[in-house]
């Protein structure tokens, strides 16, 4: 089944509604019309003020090797409605099979600091292909941006410390579990435990032992002990299966022995109990056993704020193992990034702005064919202007909230700035090499060093300045009225 379901292509990983919206747009000749959408979040996760863009390496081998085969058609000519009658014709179905992208994809390097309401993912293109797009994609960069901020926030709880990646076990598939490692790595996190994302993605790979070799064994101290001759240039000895303090002693001795064979004990780690107390208890014990250099690696069920208690506890603890609530985001399961239309050519070949509107500011969307510029200073970013690509930045310079009209910021053209969509794909192909994973993980290191301290804390963040330029502020409020004063008039006229 595995083979089976992991093969390129993989056009059927989508909603069904994608394709009937596919169909509907071929029946009516609109296939090929122009459009623009935008992937976004409205809110960062965590209740915190940002998140690190991940994924779109896996989104662009995606849309590259985009086609549907033979199977895939029959399996598709085979669906049907309530009536019991086809959902699609042959005719659909053979233009699918011919179906070759054409799409132009900008987006925001992996790596890259994000905030609300701004565009990761700008795909334009024949309506049809960007509509067909939108469920992988927002599969690919939800999970993996989300994945990548929780290790960027669980990295800058541990400080200086590394923290190492255990999530596999309880990752959420195989899938979950290689995506969970690589963002991790692109967060912050500085190796693995899954030697498949090793062997995939070059992220350095590290272990130890479990329980289970202890209980193997008659004593605690047998188990070290072959494990140090099995294994001498790995040993961490995990000491908490009977006894955590004299699984420590035990460590120990077995490190002289280790140490008189040419080896060196890396350290220990513990998985249970008052962490803050036996790291401080145990750094006591391998001092005085002659082992300063001795690393505690502490791991059970680990976060970003147990993290920061422990360390305000003053815990002794070098290394950090995080697992189950790193690798399936556990305090919140989803990014929630959406996928909306944001402009149309029309007949004439004029690109016509689109809104969706809610009774709720946050969910109403932009229109236009959107870019982020972002300005910075000596000291880090100033603020993120979103505006229409076509119409170019009003000369006023100000950027107003998407939520609150009443709050403007004016942002100097002297400042620094950069736009930060970026063309990856043109014609359906993707456009220069795949950028090394080491790369996109300093960049999300820079990234976070330049936002403000006020802004990265965990709670109660304040919030980064983002905003509409003032002419699409302007140009979206004026559609909003329109929308609303047709209906309005509309409804008087129905009644």
């Amino acid at each position: 089944m595995l083979t089976q379901l992991y093969r390129p292509p993989l056009a059927l990983l989508t909603d069904l509604y994608q394709l009937t919206m596919a169909y509907g747009y071929w029946k009516l000749g609109r296939a090929e019309q122009q459009a623009v959408f935008h992937l976004f979040f409205r809110k960062a996760p965590f209740q915190g003020g940002y998140a690190i863009a991940a994924g779109l390496e896996q989104a662009v081998d995606y849309m590259n090797g985009y086609h549907f085969e033979p199977s895939d058609l029959e399996y598709l000519a085979l669906l049907t409605g309530n009536d019991g009658k086809r959902l699609f014709e042959d005719a659909f179905l053979e233009y699918l099979g011919n179906l070759k992208l054409s799409v132009e994809v900008d987006a925001m390097p992996e790596g890259t600091a994000v905030f609300g309401q701004e565009p990761i993912l700008r795909v334009r293109g024949p309506i049809l292909q960007c509509q067909l797009l939108e469920t992988p994609l927002l599969n690919i960069v939800n999970f993996q941006t989300l994945i990548a901020t929780k290790a960027a926030r669980i990295s800058a709880a541990a400080g200086n410390d590394p923290v190492l990646e255990f999530g596999l076990r309880r990752a959420q598939g195989i899938d979950g579990g290689l995506s969970a490692s690589r963002a991790a790595y692109i967060g912050g996190c500085a190796a693995t435990s899954n030697v498949l994302a090793g062997k995939m993605f070059g992220i350095p790979v590290k272990g130890t032992h479990a329980h289970s070799w202890v209980m193997s064994f008659d004593t605690e101290q047998e188990a070290f002990e072959q494990y140090a001759a099995v294994l001498p240039n790995n040993c961490v000895f995990l000491v908490d299966t009977y006894d955590t303090i004299d699984g420590v002693r035990l460590a120990a001795e077995v490190g002289r022995k280790l140490r008189q064979q040419g080896h060196e004990m890396v350290g220990i780690r513990l998985d249970s109990g008052d962490l803050a107390y036996l790291s401080t208890e145990a750094r006591k014990i391998l001092d005085e056993a002659g082992f300063p250099n001795a690393a505690i690696v502490a791991s059970n069920d680990l976060d970003e704020r147990i993290i920061e208690n422990l360390k305000i506890q003053g815990a002794k603890i070098a290394v950090w193992g995080v697992g189950t609530k790193l690798a399936t985001s556990h305090d919140q399961p989803a990014l929630g990034g959406v996928y909306k239309l944001a402009a149309i050519q029309d007949e004439a070949g004029n690109w016509q702005p689109k809104v969706k509107l809610s009774e709720q500011a946050i969910k109403t969307s932009i229109p236009g064919t959107l870019q982020v510029r972002r300005y910075e200073g000596p000291d880090g970013f100033i603020g993120d202007m979103i505006y229409d690509e076509t119409k170019g930045i009003d000369v006023r310079e100000i950027i107003v909230d998407a939520k609150d009209p009443t709050r403007r910021k004016r942002l100097s053209s002297k400042a620094q700035a950069v736009d930060l969509l970026q063309t990856v794909m043109q014609d359906g192909k993707r456009l220069g090499e795949t950028e090394p994973l080491d790369k996109i993980r300093e960049r999300a290191m820079q990234q976070i060093s330049r936002i403000h301290p006020t802004i990265r804390r965990f709670m109660n963040p304040h919030e980064y300045p983002v905003g509409l330029d003032i002419g699409l502020h302007e140009l979206r409020d004026q559609m909003i009225h329109d929308i609303r004063d047709k209906r309005l008039v509309d409804s008087v006229g129905d009644g």
